[in-house]
């Protein structure tokens, strides 16, 4: 008998409702929320009152796109962290507010692990092998993680400070591109020189990463030169963009390809916002040629925050019946072990 899972995501900005049939995607609603714009960064206070006016017209939406009704429903899975913890509790208590009211069981799903598992929604492709490498990079995440199945993951290496996409973003704003920036940058790095210019980057030992000195060096390179030449930016945009988003992914890369060859796994896969960037996609890409890896890169309908990867990993917990209680509380900060 076929599972139909409702999921619910609304750990920051988004959100997000979906509908599964067992690993089969019927719907992927997502509501954004464009205030956060002019404040250059998401407001959590905004953002946990915009989650409230969309939830029930969100899930609404996905069940009548997914062509079922509310009965049909067998299971309710849904964000229970990390996040902005006002945004979270507008899923955490729809979800228990929709299980209690249908009498069906729910689970709680962690964000990161959602990004995960979304490589296992049914598509053309096949999913990765276990175990596998995941790089899994977003605004709030940077982190290389072991897969060795749906329940058992363990993290490589993680930022010690910024995460890659806050470093985008971050220097998206210093450039002068509205929130969020990421997506402008990597438009414009399509037409510049990504060796034009050189910033200094974190060399830590081990897997873990750093880029809070890139940031830096980003932002003193720039001041210095606006001091030569107030146009600068204006005339130098495109290569500055290749420029620094080359020093990310060339960072993101480096740990990766050390992780890969220590452990001596060759199935990767990368995993959250970042895994759009057309930059890193060509990067794993290539390096998938160099050191014969098989990649697994998400489409971008999925590497974006939504509900159809809390809704997979909703369904490989309900087959493995890890149901969650109706006390159940969400958390913002990430509780994966790391791999000793």
């Amino acid at each position: 008998m076929s599972v139909y899972t409702l999921a619910i995501e609304s750990s920051c900005d988004d959100t997000s409702a979906a509908i599964l049939k067992d690993n089969e995607l019927l719907s992927n609603v997502i509501a954004s929320q464009s205030v956060h714009a002019q404040y250059g960064g998401v407001v959590p206070e905004l953002a946990s009152r915009a989650h409230q006016q969309n939830i029930i017209p969100v899930v609404d939406t996905a069940i009548k796109q997914a062509g079922i009704e509310r009965k049909d429903i067998s299971l309710v899975a849904f964000t229970r962290g990390p996040g902005l913890l006002g945004s979270l509790l507008v899923g955490v208590s729809f979800a228990k507010s929709f299980a209690y009211s249908m009498n069906i069981p729910m689970v709680d799903v962690d964000h990161l692990q959602g990004h995960i598992l979304s490589h296992f929604i049914k598509k053309s492709t096949p999913a990765p092998q276990f175990p596998f490498l995941c790089l899994c990079v977003s605004g709030g995440h940077t982190q290389i993680l072991r897969i060795n199945s749906p329940f058992d993951m363990q993290v490589v290496g993680t930022t010690i400070d910024d995460a890659a996409g806050e470093a985008f973003d971050k220097a998206a704003k210093i450039l002068g591109f509205p929130y969020p920036g990421g997506p402008w940058i990597d438009k414009l790095a399509k037409e510049g020189n990504a060796d034009a210019f050189t910033f200094s980057k974190a060399n830590i030992a081990g897997y873990d990463y750093s880029f809070s000195g890139l940031k830096t060096s980003f932002l003193y390179f720039l001041r210095d030169k606006l001091k030569e030449n107030p146009n600068f930016i204006q005339e130098n945009m495109a290569d500055l963009c290749a420029s620094i988003q080359k020093a990310i992914i060339d960072s993101l890369m480096k740990k990766l390809i050390m992780a890969s060859k220590n452990l001596k796994i060759k199935e990767i896969a990368i995993a959250g916002g970042v895994s759009a960037n057309s930059g890193l996609q060509q990067a794993i890409t290539d390096l998938s040629k160099k050191y014969a890896w098989t990649i697994h890169i998400p489409s971008f309908k999925l590497s974006t925050d939504n509900a159809a990867m809390i809704g997979i990993a909703g369904y490989f917990k309900y087959l493995n019946h890890e149901f969650c209680s109706i006390d159940v509380s969400p958390y913002t900060q990430q509780n994966f072990g790391k791999l000793e």
